[in-house]
């Protein structure tokens, strides 16, 4: 008897323990709705850009008529030249599921845009994220040049490096030359991947603020605590097409 009633201590212990263990690998504030954003880059033809784009232009309504379209840029600098970024918003992974059928059986978005695109892309590429739990999509000010950041984190998840992150983020927005548009973490695709998308009024003005930036002891104290979970980063120059609705 003694020592089944350890056996079923023991047992009860571990269901009790059971969540706590559990709880030290959160990986910080869960997104409690379904809303996520998908990125797309297009890695067009050096000589079909410029066809590829005159297209969209008259063909980009059949597609946002399904779903929402936040921004559409083409890639100034960084990385491989002749390509396109774009990011569209869902309100869940039914609503993706439903829009991509819609668009299938889309007679004019199929023959107008699709088939007469194809030619012209060379490779595509697709990452599902969500917001960071403590950002929002903003509007910037006016139009300007934008900057996708890409910080490849180590694991652990923003309760592991959410808080410097932040404090990293904000100690270049309160010196007032940029805005921050969203701050995105990766579900799908390159994971511990996070995304920052910035607004500058111009590369000029960019440059010039971040060789202020450079020179403030707040953002140098801030950076150098947040990169102690850094492993690698990269960037790219964005200008937002016509069709854009991030200007």
């Amino acid at each position: 008897m003694l020592v089944l009633r350890s056996g079923l201590t023991r047992a009860l212990a571990s269901r009790t323990l059971a969540p706590q263990v559990c709880s030290s690998f959160a990986t910080g504030p869960r997104q409690y709705n379904g809303t996520f954003y998908e990125f797309r880059t297009y890695y067009l033809k050096p000589s079909k850009m410029n066809a590829f784009m005159e297209n969209l232009k008259k063909t980009i309504h059949l597609r946002t008529a399904h779903s929402e379209l936040v921004g559409f840029w083409s890639v100034e600098f960084g990385g491989r030249m002749n390509k396109v970024f774009h990011i569209w918003k869902y309100d869940n992974f039914a609503h993706r599921a439903e829009v991509r059928k819609a668009l299938a059986n889309c007679k004019e978005w199929q023959e107008q845009s699709i088939i007469p695109n194809l030619a012209h892309i060379d490779k595509q590429e697709t990452e599902i994220t969500y917001l960071i739990p403590w950002s929002k999509l903003e509007k910037p000010p006016k139009e300007g040049v934008y900057e996708l950041a890409v910080f490849q984190m180590k694991p652990g998840g923003p309760a592991l490096w959410g808080d410097a992150f932040k404090r990293a983020i904000n100690a270049h927005v309160n010196l007032g030359y940029t805005k921050v548009v969203g701050v995105f973490h990766t579900e799908y695709g390159e994971l511990n991947r996070v995304h920052v998308l910035w607004w500058n009024e111009s590369a000029d003005s960019r440059a010039a603020g971040r060789h202020k930036s450079h020179e403030d002891p707040r953002v140098v104290a801030a950076v150098r605590e947040s990169v102690n979970y850094l492993v690698s980063q990269q960037n790219m120059l964005l200008i937002p097409t016509s069709f854009s609705p991030l200007k």
